[in-house]
Formats: C-alpha cells, structure tokens, sequence
C-alpha cells in the first residue's frame, strides 16, 4: 500500500493542521464549558490538551531530540498510561492560557528542529506520525466529548464544509441487500512495505474463511427503530448476558441520544415520524435513510439476534472492505475524497447509505470507510508473533477486554483511516460514533 506523502515539510504541514483541529475543537467553548464532570467517557479538557502536547513533547522533543522537559511537572500531568482517570480531575492543572502556551511551544520547538536539520531516518519519521496520528485521535475524542455534553456542533475542519444535503441517494432509498463473498484463503494486516503502522497492525497473515453474504451497508436508522418499536430493548431472548446485564445497569431503552417526537414532524425528506435524534445541543427528526449511530456492541449484537443477521468478523469486514486485495482504500489507492468517503468532518454529521457509491468496495458494500465506525464480533487481540512498537501502552493494555471496531466514522481523519486500521473500545460504550453492518446468519 503506498502511505501518504508525509514527508519533508508534509509532516510538519500536516502536524499543524492537526494543532488547528485540536484548537478549533475547544476556541468557542467558555471556560466553564472546559470545566466538564467527571464521567467515564471523556477527559476534563485542560488536561487532554495538555496530554496533546505532552505525548508530542515526550516522543519528538525529548525522545528524538534529547531536550528537557518544558514544563518541570509534566510527566506528573499529562502521562495517560500513570495517571488513572478519574484522577485527572484533581490534578493542579495549569490555566488555560498556560495550557495553550505548552501547545505553542511544543508545535514551535519541533519545528524549529525539523527546520535545523529535517530528520529523514525512518525512525524520526515514525515518531513525527506517531504525535500526528494521536493528536488526530484525540481531535476524534473530543468531538465525542461535545456530543456526550451537549455542546454545540463543532466548526467545520479548514477544508470547506460540504452540505449534507448534497449526499442523499437517489430517491433517498439507500442501497441496501447483500453481497456475496466468497470463501478461502486471504491476507490481512499490514506489510513491511506499507509504511507507518501501528503495532497491532503487524503482520499480515493468512486466514481462511467460509464464504458468507455481508450486507451493502450499515444498518439505518429505520431499520434499528423497528427493532426499538418491535420491543427489542425488552426482549431478554435478544440480548447476551453480559448485554442484558448492562441494558438493565444503564437503563437503556433506544439508543442514547434519541427520543420520541413530542409532534409529528413536518414533511421532510429521509424523516422518521416517531423518533428524534440529539445532535449536539439540538434535536431534530431521524433520518430514516442514514446510519444508525452511537450504539454500543451490546445494542449491535442484540438487532442482530432480532434480525436473524450476525456481526461480521474481523477477517471478514477487511475482507469485504478490499476484496482480498492488499490495497489502502476500498477504491484502491487514490487518497480519500468528498466523493469517495465522508471523513474530516467535512459534513458534520452522517450520510445517506446510499450516498457515495463512487467509494465501494470491490465486494460492491458501500461507505466501508467513513461515516460511522462498524463493529465487528471479535474481540480486540494481537496479530500473530505480535511485539508492542515503542509506545507500549497503545495497544497491548487492551487485549482481550474490547471489542474490535473497523472503518471510520465522519470525524474521523482521512490520513489516518485505512482498510487495515483497528479500532477497539470497550462494549458498553456509546459516545462513539458507531454503527454497524451484518452479516448474513
């Protein structure tokens, strides 16, 4: 797979256009508005900023280019695999301003060395793409964290935004059925020769697999408000234990952002009658014909069961995603563009299934990057003679306790997304903007 040109002054260029996310994220909340509860989901803000600049410091200043530490506490701070959540409440964080400034001077010193003397070791390159892709990230998870407050849709990415509008499928029916994928023996993973990977990439392998049917696209809204209407919540038989367990803890009834509409809406096209969705501080109708979001593998797996459907395997998303083929994107290699995936943020919010037909993969499913993150079944391990990369906590904490997630969603960054990038949460979450496609039982 050929990985985006990164390098040289690319690096830096983009380092900087992911500072201007990371700052656009927050520029118009208030202060009281950075002042958040503590809730298992997010991260007080001044200390995710800070942990931006610190994990960039950590890795490019001191790692790679031997400088003291620039502010004297920071591994007392900002160190993620340290400091406990629920701790990072109570820390003496700096203000505001002073966190801000830490963002400046870390962006300013690592450019200030790249311009010196602009490292091309492979090494050097990886750790720049290593601070890149964990600030893209941490952009991602902020955007979550004004979703689960409330707060008001973020500013749209410096690209121009694209109206949503302009992505509804003619006749705004979607696209929906399966495809056919055959059985037998594929490679997965990355190669040496891709590039930046992280370590739970590492290596491709063969697998074989039975051939089975994948639906074109993820599951709709009002495809999962008939589960909802139909008792799905209530019906233990649907549910695993562990799903019952936690539907029954949470209290859950629909997914977390919905509700039922007080009034029927005027009509709209690609509008739900019953049923209305919180999309940052505002509610407005569902579209019947977009993905649903925000639902945990609990609620995946349970429609599932309803429907007669299962959860795709890991193998077998990848699979459909590149029809076997080792190639970066389902369309091939071209980098991601307004016609081919919903990514960047662009939009701001989902399309419609059926949009975008341009980006299908060569099984014929749709949208398997970008607009909503897809669970698969299988629960998050490492790849076969795996070994942790440098940053050791990024992956090998987490074996056997999430579940794998495949794809992209709208806010996620088009650099990083590939066919090959593994997702993992926990199962009960549901701040994520997260769907799901099925496979045939």
């Amino acid at each position: 797979m050929a990985a985006p040109t990164l390098a040289g002054s690319g690096i830096i260029a983009a380092l900087e256009d992911a500072r201007a996310r990371t700052l656009l994220l927050t520029a118009d909340l208030t202060d009281d508005q950075l002042t958040v509860p503590m809730l298992e989901n997010v991260n007080p803000y001044l200390w995710e900023l800070g942990h931006v600049a610190y994990f960039a410091e950590f890795w490019l200043l001191r790692n790679l280019y031997g400088e003291a530490p620039l502010i004297a506490n920071a591994d007392q701070l900002y160190d993620s695999a340290k400091i406990p959540h629920d701790a990072r409440w109570s820390l003496p964080l700096p203000s505001r301003a002073a966190t801000l400034a830490f963002l400046r001077r870390q962006l300013e010193h690592v450019k200030r060395h790249f311009e010196r003397s602009a490292p091309t070791g492979k090494d050097s390159m990886y750790f720049h793409r290593l601070a890149l892709y964990h600030e893209d990230m941490h952009g991602e998870a902020s955007i979550y964290t004004r979703q689960t407050l409330g707060y008001p849709k973020p500013k749209p990415c410096s690209d121009a935004p694209i109206n949503n509008r302009d992505y509804i499928s003619p006749g705004g029916t979607g696209a929906g059925g399966d495809v056919r994928v055959e059985g037998g023996t594929y490679r997965i993973g990355a190669e040496p020769g891709d590039g930046f990977v992280f370590d739970n990439e590492k290596w491709a392998h063969e697998i074989e697999i039975n051939g089975f049917e994948i639906a074109r696209t993820p599951v709709t809204n009002a495809e999962f408000a008939a589960f909802v209407d139909d008792g799905g919540y209530t019906t233990k038989r649907f549910w695993s234990e562990a799903g019952w367990a936690w539907r029954e803890s949470a209290k859950a009834e629909h997914p977390i952002y919905w509700r039922r509409a007080a009034t029927r809406p005027a009509a709209t096209p690609d509008a739900t009658t019953s049923w209305e969705r919180r999309r940052f501080d505002a509610w407005s109708p569902i579209e019947a014909h977009h993905p649903v979001c925000h639902v945990n593998w609990f609620e995946a797996e349970a429609f599932c069961n309803w429907a007669g459907r299962r959860l795709p395997t890991e193998p077998e998303w990848e699979v459909a995603a590149t029809g076997g083929r080792h190639q970066r994107y389902p369309w091939g290699e071209s980098a991601p563009a307004p016609h081919l995936a919903n990514l960047d943020a662009r939009v701001g919010d989902t399309v419609d299934v059926g949009a975008l037909a341009d980006g299908d993969s060569p099984t014929g499913c749709r949208q398997m990057l970008g607009n909503v993150w897809e669970w698969t079944s299988t629960a998050f391990g490492p790849y076969p003679g795996f070994s942790p990369d440098p940053y050791r906590e990024y992956s090998a904490p987490w074996f056997g306790t999430h579940r794998l997630m495949r794809g992209g969603a709208w806010s996620s960054r088009a650099r990083l997304i590939t066919t090959r990038w593994r997702n993992f949460y926990r199962p009960h979450r549901r701040d994520i903007i997260a769907g799901f496609r099925t496979c045939k039982a």
